[in-house]
C-alpha cells in the first residue's frame, strides 16, 4: 500500500506541475480523473520492418498529404476557448494571451497517418541495433509485461543484432506510437532525413494529393535536420523530414482553402463544427473492437478517437493480454479502482475513423496527441531552464475542447516521467522542400 500512495501521489504531482490552460493537451481530464488513410490501413502505411542489419536499416513507407494555398491568412485563438479571430486585435482581453495561428508561407508536407508502432520498431531495431539504449529511446514501461494494456513494444536482449526490438502482440502494429517526446521525435526525423529515399510516387485520392516515401532509416539520429547537441534544436535545412511546427500542424488540420468554417478554419480536424456551441457539433466519438482495437462505427461521420461527454472512452486491451491483466497490471502500482479512472482512453488503428482534415490527413482530432518542433516559453511558475514545445490533437482519453484550434497545449521537450507514464504521446511527420529519391548505386 505505501508504494502504491507514493506512486499515486507522485502522478497527481506530476499532472499539476503540467496543468493549466497551456498544459500539455488532455492534461486536464486525467488531473481531473487523479484528483477525484481511409478504411483498414495497408502495409504500406503500417512501415512493415524490411531492414536487414548487415545490410543496413530498416525500410519504412510514408505517406505524406500535399498542403498548398501557400501564404494563407493565420487566425486569432485565445488558448483553449471556443472562438477564433480575424486577428488579435479582436480578441478579448486575456491572462492567457493571443496568438496568430496557421498561416504558412511555403507549400509543404505531411503525414496523412501517425508514425506507427510498427514504424517506430523498425526505427528503434536501426538506431539502436544493439540493444544498448544508450539515448532513451526505449522504456520499459513500453512492453506488455509491465503494462498489458498499453504496453506497445517488447525488448529482448538475448534477440540478434537489429531485432532486440519487436511489436508487444500484432494489434498494435498500425496504432500510433505513443511514447514519444520531442527529443525521440526529432531523433526518428533526423532517421529520414539521413536515410535513403528508395522511391517517391504521388497520387490523387478522395480529392486530396498524397505522396509515399520508401525510406531507408539511418542510424544517425543525433544531427540531420535537427542538431540535438543544441537544447533548443531547430531546423538546419530547407528540405527534408521534419516534425511539423505549430502553424504547419494547424494548417493541415483546420484551414479549408475553399473558405468553410469560420475564417476558413475548421473547429474540427473533422469539420467545420461551430464555434461558440461547446461541444454540439463535435465529431462522434469511435467505439473500438474490445480486443484488437480496429474502429468499429467507422460508417458514423464525422468521428474522431476522444471521449466524449458521457460515453465511455473508447478502449480497448490486446486479447492475448487477458482481461484481468488489462484491468490491474499498471506500472505506477496504482489500485485498479484508481487505474480504471486515470487510464481510459486506447489508441485505435491509424486512419480507420476516416474522418479526413481539409487537407486529407487523418487522425488529427483525438487518438495520440502530437508533438510540434515549435517552441514556446514556459508556462507561470515554471523553470526557465526547461525547453518546452508545443503539441496538438487531444486524444482518446481527452474532451472535445482538446480538439479545437485554440488548444495550444505544451510541454517540456524530455519528460522522462510522461514517456512512462503517459501512453498517448504521438508523432506525426512532416516533409519541406522537395524530398527526392536517391539514385540507384
Amino acid at each position: 500500500m505505501p508504494v502504491v500512495t507514493r506512486r499515486a501521489t507522485r502522478l497527481s504531482r506530476a499532472v499539476r506541475t503540467t496543468s493549466g490552460p497551456a498544459a500539455l493537451l488532455a492534461v486536464s481530464a486525467l488531473a481531473v480523473s487523479a484528483l477525484a488513410g481511409a478504411g483498414p490501413v495497408s502495409a504500406a502505411a503500417s512501415g512493415r520492418d524490411r531492414g536487414d542489419p548487415a545490410g543496413g536499416g530498416s525500410v519504412i513507407t510514408v505517406t505524406t498529404a500535399r498542403v498548398a494555398a501557400p501564404g494563407n491568412p493565420a487566425v486569432g485563438v485565445v488558448p483553449f476557448t471556443d472562438a477564433v479571430y480575424r486577428s488579435c486585435a479582436d480578441a478579448p482581453a486575456s491572462p492567457s494571451g493571443c496568438l496568430m495561428v496557421g498561416g504558412v508561407d511555403k507549400p509543404y508536407e505531411i503525414g496523412k497517418f501517425e508514425v506507427t508502432v510498427g514504424q517506430w520498431v523498425a526505427f528503434l531495431n536501426t538506431a539502436d541495433p544493439h540493444g544498448g539504449n544508450r539515448r532513451g529511446l526505449y522504456d520499459e514501461t513500453e512492453s506488455s509485461t509491465a503494462w498489458p494494456k498499453y504496453g506497445q513494444i517488447n525488448f529482448s536482449a538475448q534477440a540478434p543484432d537489429g531485432r532486440h526490438y519487436s511489436v508487444a502482440y500484432p494489434e498494435w502494429t498500425d496504432k500510433p506510437y505513443g511514447f514519444a517526446d520531442f527529443l525521440r521525435a526529432a531523433r526518428f526525423a533526423n532517421s529520414l532525413y539521413n536515410g535513403r529515399v528508395e522511391s517517391k510516387s504521388s497520387a490523387a485520392g478522395g480529392g486530396f494529393d498524397y505522396v509515399t516515401y520508401t525510406v531507408r532509416l539511418s542510424a544517425t539520429t543525433e544531427r540531420g535536420m535537427y542538431d540535438l547537441a543544441r537544447p533548443k534544436a531547430i531546423r538546419t535545412h530547407t528540405n527534408g523530414f521534419v516534425v511539423p511546427s505549430q502553424d504547419e500542424w494547424i494548417k493541415a488540420a483546420y484551414y479549408d482553402p475553399r473558405g468553410g468554417g469560420t475564417y476558413s478554419y475548421w473547429k474540427y480536424p473533422t469539420n467545420p463544427g461551430v464555434f461558440g456551441d461547446g461541444d454540439a457539433t463535435a465529431p462522434a466519438p469511435t467505439v473500438l473492437h474490445p480486443t484488437n482495437g480496429d474502429v468499429a462505427n467507422a460508417a458514423t461521420q464525422p468521428l474522431a478517437s476522444y471521449h466524449a461527454s458521457g460515453l465511455p472512452a473508447p478502449s480497448w486491451c490486446p486479447g492475448e493480454a487477458g482481461p484481468r491483466a488489462c484491468a490491474t497490471v499498471n506500472p505506477l502500482g496504482l489500485d485498479p479502482a484508481t487505474y480504471g479512472q486515470i487510464y481510459q482512453g486506447s489508441l485505435s488503428t491509424v486512419g480507420q475513423a476516416r474522418t479526413t482534415s481539409p487537407w486529407g490527413t487523418l487522425d488529427q482530432g483525438g487518438n495520440a496527441v502530437e508533438w510540434t518542433d515549435t517552441l514556446a516559453p514556459p508556462p507561470a511558475g515554471q523553470s526557465p531552464a526547461r525547453v518546452w514545445r508545443r503539441l496538438h490533437g487531444g486524444i482518446s482519453n481527452a474532451p472535445a475542447f482538446q480538439m479545437w484550434p485554440s488548444a495550444v497545449g505544451l510541454q517540456p521537450q524530455d519528460n522522462a516521467f510522461f514517456d512512462r507514464t503517459y501512453p498517448w504521446l504521438g508523432i506525426r511527420i512532416g516533409v519541406i522542400g522537395n524530398v527526392k529519391p536517391c539514385p540507384a548505386g
